[in-house]
């Protein structure tokens, strides 16, 4: 092999680790940045990590909205048709935020199961309907497999 081609194939080896290297690190940054939505018949059967970030999503469940003194905290329950999982928000909620109205929250789960939200997005249309409630109303069913304290009217 003569000078020129071992020069040429160590900078093409040098040029395929560094694309290799590059890919690596942008991928681990990229599923670093990913936030998973989940359910919460899925957070109370433990399929969900503690400590991690994510969102959830479904109806703010009746009688569940606690609102702590002057200060901004507040305390609610957030249900599918088959688990609620309480939640703690600290901050200002969005105009829309009610009883029996759809929210996702961004935030992380602690060891005791009370969701630790630090964004809530409170729905405004049918698109964060879960898709058990969709599919009720899909069927001409007024009501959803939800417990009657937790369904929203229409």
């Amino acid at each position: 092999m003569t000078r020129t081609r071992r020069r040429r194939l160590l900078l093409v080896g040098m040029l395929m680790v560094g694309l290799g290297a590059a890919a690596t690190l942008g991928l681990s940054a990229f599923r670093q940045n990913l936030l998973y939505f989940h359910q919460p018949s899925q957070i109370v059967a433990g399929q969900v990590p503690v400590n991690t970030r994510f969102r959830i999503g479904g109806l703010v469940k009746y009688g569940s909205v606690q609102r702590h003194g002057r200060s901004l905290q507040v305390r609610f329950a957030v249900a599918d048709c088959q688990a609620a999982v309480p939640v703690v928000f600290k901050g200002t909620l969005p105009d829309l935020f009610r009883e029996g109205q759809g929210v996702i929250a961004y935030g992380t789960l602690d060891k005791q199961g009370v969701f630790e939200a630090d964004q809530v997005l409170a729905k405004h249309d049918a698109s964060y309907m879960s898709s058990d409630v969709a599919k009720a109303l899909k069927n001409g069913r007024k009501t959803s497999c939800m417990p009657a304290r937790i369904q929203a009217s229409r």
